[in-house]
């Protein structure tokens, strides 16, 4: 039989996974990384919201930290009239293969003025992610080194998977050439 005083009380339990799954979050809070603390994903992995401007230190900081590999970046509408958001995911790709630890920054920027740091300088896996989010909602990520449309072609108008986007007549455009 198990002894009482080392099994952990249910809302212990959560409590603890709580604090460990936030952990990343409070050493940038305790380094002076000013950041929100979104949500916990259904998976576990921490949400952190950051302003744009703070973008490229907190990025750093996390790769610091030992975030050296980015799994995914992209990017979301929330509607019409509202933030477009680039959302980046990262992951610590020498912790244990099992379960290494993950992290996810999103940047919400107002659509009329959508403009974001590229972080192709600290991930390189970031280039061809940052040129389908620009190709898509139309987010500029200053200072990529390539930042060209990537799925539409070059003189393609607007912003395909943005919510306000009116997709252009087909014969209209037929006419005009």
């Amino acid at each position: 039989m198990a002894d009482e005083t080392t099994t952990p009380v249910e809302g212990e339990e959560q409590e603890n996974a709580l604090v460990e799954q936030t952990k990343v979050s409070q050493w940038l809070t305790k380094n002076g990384f000013g950041h929100e603390l979104m949500e916990i994903d259904d998976t576990g992995v921490e949400v952190l919201q950051v302003d744009r401007q703070f973008l490229l230190p907190f990025s750093t900081a996390l790769y610091a930290y030992g975030f050296n590999y980015l799994q995914c970046q992209g990017a979301f509408d929330l509607g019409p009239g509202k933030d477009l958001v680039s959302f980046y995911h990262l992951i610590k790709a020498k912790d244990s293969a099992h379960q290494p630890q993950e992290v996810r920054i999103k940047v919400h920027v107002p659509r009329d003025d959508a403009t974001i740091p590229s972080v192709y300088w600290i991930w390189k896996a970031a280039d061809w992610q940052e040129r389908e989010s620009y190709d898509m909602y139309g987010i500029v990520y200053e200072g990529h080194p390539n930042l060209k449309r990537i799925l539409m072609p070059e003189d393609w108008v607007g912003w395909p998977l943005r919510k306000d986007y009116i997709s252009p007549d087909f014969f209209e455009l037929q006419e005009a050439y």
